[in-house]
């Protein structure tokens, strides 16, 4: 199997008073692997409304497999490779925002609910060297996807 560049892959939602937060879990759980635990944190809103924060990190090599198989299956993964400049940061990280309401259907797309943050291994740690073993990863994983 193939190395992953990664140390760990952090996802995070939020789950507003108006939302069924078993449902909004189970989006969550569509990109993370069985034993993946999901961390609640409660918190309130600017009106007193309530939100909960669901937050899951996966730090195995298995277990982030399976969430970069899921990213594989995004229509526009090219799309979140060109824009490698924009969504990798100083600090090495990549970061990607998916469809939450896709994602409760079993749907993998970009879009507003599901932050995706992967911290990438460079080594010298810049932003460079970050970007070029993001790109090989999610092209590997779009090769891998495609050829299903």
């Amino acid at each position: 199997m193939a190395r992953v560049p990664l140390h760990y892959i952090d996802l995070r939602t939020f789950s507003y008073a108006t939302e069924d937060e078993k449902r909004v879990t189970q989006a969550l759980r569509t990109f993370l692997p069985e034993d993946a635990t999901i961390e609640r944190a409660e918190s309130v809103g600017h009106h007193g409304d309530r939100i909960v924060v669901l937050s899951a990190r996966v730090e195995t090599a298995d277990g982030m497999r399976y969430i970069l198989d899921r990213l594989g299956e995004l229509a526009d993964l090219d799309r979140v490779i060109d824009e490698l400049d924009e969504r990798v940061d100083d600090n090495c990280s990549f970061f990607c925002r998916l469809d939450k309401q896709a994602a409760f259907r079993g749907d993998v797309r970009l879009g507003p609910g599901i932050t995706l943050r992967a911290k990438v291994e460079a080594y010298p740690a810049n932003k460079e060297a970050a970007m070029e073993n993001a790109r090989e990863l999610l092209s590997r994983h779009a090769e891998s996807t495609d050829s299903e």
